[in-house]
């Protein structure tokens, strides 16, 4: 299981931006974290023609599925969904993992027993503007 912001785990950051100019300001190597809306899609062709990795944080399966296709490195959500997004991405083999959004590590261990990927605490997430 993938943990992301656990205060005693070294791991990768997400770096939260909502425009072209804002990737500018993350470090070279950064993966990205995108909110689904209609204006992402330019974010993400951006991000794919540069060879950039992203992450993007969904709402439901639809959006999952989609953010699938477009290549994302993670995909995360809320516990509400995580079940029904992890089965379809056990069943048709994503590349990308599923991330739920925690606040507690007491979460921690409920979601290991549902199967989820990981769990990303709001530590591991850097807006930036």
């Amino acid at each position: 299981m993938l943990l992301f912001g656990h205060p005693h785990l070294n791991n990768e950051k997400l770096y939260h931006v909502s425009s072209i100019e804002a990737i500018g300001h993350t470090p070279s190597n950064a993966c990205l974290l995108f909110s689904y809306n209609e204006e992402v899609f330019e974010l993400i062709s951006h991000a794919r023609a540069n060879g950039i990795a992203f992450a993007l944080d969904v709402s439901n399966l639809k959006e999952a599925l989609i953010g699938e296709n477009l290549d994302a490195k993670y995909l995360l959500l809320s516990e509400e969904i995580c079940v029904r997004v992890q089965k379809a991405a056990d069943n048709y083999l994503f590349d990308a993992r599923i991330l739920v959004h925690i606040h507690d590590e007491d979460e921690i261990e409920n979601l290991a027993d549902r199967g989820i990927d990981g769990a990303i605490f709001s530590q591991a997430i850097i807006k930036i503007s």
